[in-house]
């Protein structure tokens, strides 16, 4: 195998873009191979929370039944149930606004590992380029 130092310039920049070319490939396989990893984990979180959700809305609704009937005590039943009815809703509404706010400032979902490794490569290419 000849010394590198006597390789022709077009073998060299052969070489280099043939390196650069495999870098790009493997840096958007584990791209692709994180944001697999973190849908699959969004979605099992996102059905826990689903099924989270649905039995906290029945115990929610057996509660507010409750409430109806304690406060049917000293109200009607009419203006409980209609008591209970405006509590909920202004509930309802602080927590749309909450989770409004953390949606918004949620970061983006971007494959974090893959792009600083591209910014390392691409610093490291260009450093050597300069040589």
């Amino acid at each position: 195998m000849p010394d590198r130092a006597e390789e022709p310039v077009s073998a060299l920049v052969s070489r280099a873009s043939d390196q650069l070319a495999e870098l790009v490939r493997a840096e958007m396989r584990l791209a692709r191979a994180e944001m697999l990893e973190k849908g699959r984990s969004f979605g099992r979180g996102g059905g826990l929370l689903g099924g989270a959700g649905l039995v906290a809305y029945v115990a929610f609704m057996a509660l507010a039944a409750a409430a109806v009937a304690a406060l049917s005590l000293v109200l009607p039943v009419w203006a409980a149930a209609l008591v209970v009815a405006g509590v909920l809703a202004v509930c309802a509404g602080v927590l749309a606004v909450a989770g409004r706010r953390r949606i918004r400032a949620a970061a983006p979902p971007v494959p974090g590992q893959a792009i600083e490794g591209v910014r390392k490569d691409t610093a490291m290419i260009k450093e050597r380029s300069t040589r």
